[in-house]
C-alpha cells in the first residue's frame, strides 16, 4: 500500500491556545475510514400536478445529484477538513459499485481501497425531492456479510493502512462489510499497531467493537445495547458508563441530536450543549461528526476538544440542506464572534449553500457585483437599492488579481481583504464573495440568483449572466445610480 504522507502534526505537548488554532490542525492528519460505502443518488425538481394515473405527484426532474453516502460521506466530510483519508470497503460489480467507484476515486486527497464482491448488489440510496421535501426514498441493498475470504483480504489490506494513517474509524451501517468477526480482528489490529479505533457501530451487539477507544452512538443505540432508559443526562451517563465497562472501551460519546454530546471516560462525564443556530436537515450529521472526531484526534487534541469540535461540525452539517460536508472554514466561521462582520465573508462553497437554505425558507436571492475599490455613493445607492429589491443579497467581489488582469496598475487601490470587510460591514449586505475569474458569471451559475441587479449604466444585453437567470426563472434589474463621487486628487478612479 503506497504511504499516505502525513502533514507537520504538532507534537501533543503543544499549547492548544484556542479552538480555532485546533480546527487549523485538522489539515494536517491521516485517517483511515473502514465501513460501508452507498451511492447516494439526489433527484430534484418541482411538483406543479398530481398523475392521472394514481393520486401521486409528478415531478419534473430538474437536476440530480450522486454522491459517496455511509462511510463514504465519512470519507467525503474528512477531505473537506483537509485531512489524507485511506478508504477501505466492499462494492457489487453492478453499475452503481461502478459509479461509485468513480466518485470516491475522484476525491482529492484519498487513496481508495474498493474491493468488488461478483454478484453482490452495491447500496444505492434514490431521494426524490421538491422543494426542499423528500417525497420519496428508493432503496436497493444487499445486507448479508461479505464473502469470508474478502473479509480477510480486507482485514490485511487495514493492519497495512493502519501502519500509514493515525486513527481508524469504523463507520458501521449494517451492510455486511463490519460483520461477523471483523470489527474484533479490526479492533486488535489497531492494537497491534498502536493506533486509535473509533466506532460508530450498528445494532446492539456492542460486544464485536470490544477494547475500542472511542465508540460513538445516538441516544437510541445506546439505549438499545445498554438495555437501560436514558431520558435525563444521569440516565444517559449510567448507561454510557455500563457499556464502557462492560466492554472495556476508552470512551463512549453519545450524540443527542438537538442536546448536544455528552462524554463518558475514565475521567467522568461531560456534557456539550447543542451549537446548531438553524436545523434544515439532519441527514449525514452523525457522519459529519464522527469525521471531526478522527481528525481531531488524529492531530493529537485532547479528547474533550475533540468532542466539542465533533459538536461543533455537527451543529453546522444540520444547518445546511442535503447531505453537504463541513470545512475548516465553516468551523471558523462558527467560532467568529456572531456580532462581527466578517462572518459575512463566504467561500463559493459556503455561499452556494447559504443560497440554497435561504430559497428553501421561500426568501429571494439576490446578487450584484463590483470591484467596489474605493466605495463612493454610487456604490452604496446600488447596495441599498439591490438589499430592497430581495430577501438576502450576495456581492461578488472582483479578487485583488481579477481587478489587476482587467484594470492594470495601481489597481486596486485597497487590497480584497480590505474591499470584503467594508462591503460586510453594510447592513444590506447578507453576504460577500470573491471570484478569481474576470466576469462573475460561473458564480452566478453557481448561485443560481432569482434576482441579478446591475446599474442601468450596462446595457441590458452586457449584464454578465443576465441569460443564465432568466434561464430558471429570475429577473435582471438594472438600477439608475447617482452620478460617481469624483475621486480627490492624486487618487485614481476606479470604477465598481
Amino acid at each position: 500500500m503506497n504511504q499516505i504522507t502525513p502533514g507537520s502534526v504538532p507534537r501533543p505537548d503543544e499549547p492548544q491556545a484556542d479552538l480555532a488554532a485546533s480546527v487549523r490542525r485538522l489539515a494536517h492528519t491521516n485517517v483511515l475510514v473502514i465501513g460501508d460505502v452507498m451511492l447516494d443518488r439526489y433527484t430534484y425538481g418541482e411538483v406543479t400536478r398530481i398523475s392521472l394515473e394514481a393520486p401521486v405527484p409528478i415531478l419534473a426532474i430538474d437536476r440530480e445529484v450522486a454522491l459517496p453516502g455511509g462511510a463514504g460521506n465519512v470519507v467525503r466530510n474528512l477531505t473537506a477538513l483537509g485531512a489524507a483519508t485511506a478508504f477501505i470497503s466492499v462494492v457489487g460489480d453492478d453499475q452503481a459499485g461502478s459509479d461509485l467507484t468513480g466518485l470516491v476515486c475522484g476525491q482529492p486527497n484519498v487513496e481508495p481501497w474498493l474491493l468488488v464482491q461478483g454478484g453482490r448488489t452495491t447500496t444505492l440510496k434514490t431521494r426524490l425531492i421538491a422543494a426542499g421535501q423528500q417525497l420519496l426514498r428508493a432503496d436497493r441493498e444487499q445486507t448479508d456479510p461479505i464473502h469470508p475470504k474478502l473479509a480477510d483480504r480486507l482485514v490485511r489490506i487495514a493492519m497495512d493502512a493502519m501502519a500509514a494513517t493515525s486513527v481508524t474509524v469504523l463507520s458501521d451501517y449494517g451492510k455486511g462489510v463490519l460483520s461477523a468477526d471483523v470489527p474484533a480482528r479490526l479492533v486488535e489490529a489497531a492494537k497491534k499497531t498502536g493506533r486509535k479505533l473509533i466506532v460508530d457501530p450498528r445494532g446492539s451487539d456492542f460486544a464485536r467493537y470490544a477494547g475500542a477507544d472511542v465508540v460513538m452512538q445516538n441516544r437510541q443505540e445506546l439505549s438499545a445495547a445498554a438495555r437501560m432508559l436514558v431520558e435525563t443526562e444521569a440516565q444517559i451517563v449510567a448507561a454510557a458508563t455500563y457499556l464502557r465497562t462492560q466492554f472495556n472501551f476508552g470512551a463512549v460519546v453519545v450524540t443527542r441530536g438537538n442536546d448536544g454530546m455528552t462524554l463518558v471516560d475514565a475521567t467522568g462525564s461531560q456534557h456539550f450543549p447543542a451549537e446548531a443556530a438553524d436545523v434544515f436537515d439532519t441527514s449525514g450529521a452523525g457522519d459529519t461528526a464522527l469525521a471531526a472526531l478522527g481528525a481531531a484526534l488524529a492531530a493529537q487534541l485532547d479528547l474533550p476538544v475533540a468532542v466539542r469540535l465533533a459538536n461543533l461540525a455537527a451543529g453546522i452539517s444540520v444547518g445546511k440542506v442535503g447531505a453537504s460536508v463541513v470545512r475548516e472554514a465553516d468551523l471558523l466561521s462558527a467560532l467568529t464572534p456572531q456580532h462581527s462582520a466578517l462572518r459575512k465573508i463566504v467561500t463559493r462553497d459556503e455561499a452556494v449553500e447559504q443560497a440554497e437554505r435561504w430559497r428553501h425558507r421561500g426568501w429571494r436571492v439576490g446578487f450584484t457585483n463590483g470591484y467596489f475599490d474605493l466605495l463612493h455613493q454610487g456604490h452604496i445607492q446600488l447596495l441599498e437599492q439591490a438589499r430592497a429589491s430581495c430577501d438576502r443579497l450576495i456581492v461578488g467581489l472582483n479578487s485583488d488579481s481579477s481587478v489587476h488582469r482587467q484594470k492594470g496598475v495601481p489597481h486596486p487601490v485597497q487590497p480584497e481583504a480590505a474591499r470584503a470587510a467594508v462591503l460586510a460591514s453594510f447592513a444590506c449586505v447578507d453576504q460577500v464573495c470573491l471570484f478569481e475569474e474576470n466576469t462573475p458569471e460561473a458564480l452566478i451559475e453557481a448561485l443560481r440568483p432569482d434576482v441579478l441587479i446591475k446599474g442601468a449604466n450596462h446595457a441590458a444585453e452586457d449584464v454578465v449572466g443576465g441569460d443564465l437567470v432568466r434561464s430558471w426563472g429570475g429577473r435582471v434589474m438594472q438600477i439608475d445610480l447617482l452620478d460617481e463621487q469624483l475621486p480627490k486628487a492624486g487618487v485614481p478612479a476606479v470604477s465598481g
